[in-house]
């Protein structure tokens, strides 16, 4: 779970909601709707999933994927095929977020582009 998605994904999610394969029309009501839906949706996720379950899961303090594997390790040191499991989704884990570090900027990028043939076409 990464948090810099959250001030990404709306954006591109407010752009499909009315370019999409399945457009709305292009109305204040429809604007005010999106927004709102955008806003509580994020709100939930930020008050509910972060702050009341990743934010509690920690190692001494320690937080991200790689910290929960050294829990997880420590509680499973009785149960060698699940701390092989635990090692395995970590690594699928932290496999996931170097793949969103990579990706999010260069979307990021090209989106400013777009932006830029939007807002002056000449360039």
């Amino acid at each position: 779970m990464v948090f810099g998605d959250i001030g990404t994904s709306p954006l591109y999610a407010f752009k499909e909601a009315f370019a999409g394969a399945h457009p709305l029309a292009l109305t204040e009501a429809h604007v005010l709707a999106v927004l709102s839906m955008m806003f509580w949706t994020v709100t939930l996720i930020v008050s509910l999933k972060y702050i009341s379950i990743v934010l509690r899961v920690d190692n001494r303090g320690e937080g991200g994927i790689l910290a929960l594997l050294a829990f997880s390790t420590n509680q499973l040191q009785k149960h060698p095929r699940l701390a092989w499991l635990a090692a395995t989704l970590a690594v699928a884990g932290a496999s996931l977020f170097y793949g969103d570090a990579v990706i999010t900027p260069a979307i990021s990028v090209l989106s400013a582009v777009e932006g830029l043939s939007v807002a002056a076409p000449g360039l």
